[in-house]
């Protein structure tokens, strides 16, 4: 996949063996008018960096992305972004700069991941193995800590605000950018203490359960 023209973030380099809490993560969210990269665009994206373990809120990202078609009336219903909204923000050329650097170094947390890794590979290139490797879902850590047999999490799903109503985290804005990476952020840092018999799981032990589920 070709990308944009913008250069991919720093990868960063994280041993296996590293505890979780000694990583930098940058939690990521996209809304978009669709869920193709192929025919449908970023509309705005959220970024929140953790850092020892902790969530630096005040270093935290949301920008608007000017589309290259107007989002459908029905897109708009999601994330809640009229055409006039988004009519003075940079196009996905000039926003790819800065999400780079909000990026690089960072493994990037993000929940259902594979919308993210697409959008992502459309954005800067590279293959889906490249951006998958430096990707956590959150979403198969709490598939994990949950324990349920496979046809009990067809049945239950695994929405991000169910999930983070089942743990305590509030939602304050669906489907905003930043909203959606905080919550990505605090679900992290509760379910990687929650993941059975793993009281403080390292590098390896998650990539192993994103293998796995």
């Amino acid at each position: 996949m070709p990308g944009v023209g913008a250069s991919r973030p720093a990868a960063p380099r994280i041993a296996r063996t590293l505890g979780w809490r000694d990583v930098a993560y940058a939690a990521l969210d996209f809304e978009t008018t669709g869920l193709d990269y192929a025919t449908d665009h970023v509309v705005s994206y959220g970024v929140v960096p953790l850092d020892g373990g902790r969530i630096s809120v005040g270093a935290s990202r949301r920008q608007l992305v000017r589309p290259a078609t107007p989002p459908s009336p029905r897109s708009q219903t999601v994330h809640l972004l009229r055409p006039q909204d988004l009519a003075d923000a940079p196009d996905l050329a000039a926003a790819a700069g800065p999400l780079r650097e909000a990026l690089a170094g960072r493994v990037i947390l993000a929940w259902f991941a594979e919308v993210e890794v697409q959008f992502l590979r459309g954005i800067y290139g590279g293959s889906r193995r490249w951006w998958r490797r430096r990707v956590i879902d959150v979403r198969d850590l709490a598939i994990f800590a949950d324990g349920s047999p496979a046809g009990a999490r067809a049945q239950r799903g695994y929405a991000l605000g169910s999930i983070a109503q089942r743990y305590g985290i509030p939602v304050a804005d669906p489907h905003d950018a930043l909203d959606d990476a905080l919550v990505t952020a605090q679900l992290f840092i509760v379910l990687v203490r929650a993941l059975p018999d793993l009281p403080d799981p390292t590098m390896g032990d998650l990539r192993r359960i994103g293998a796995a589920t």
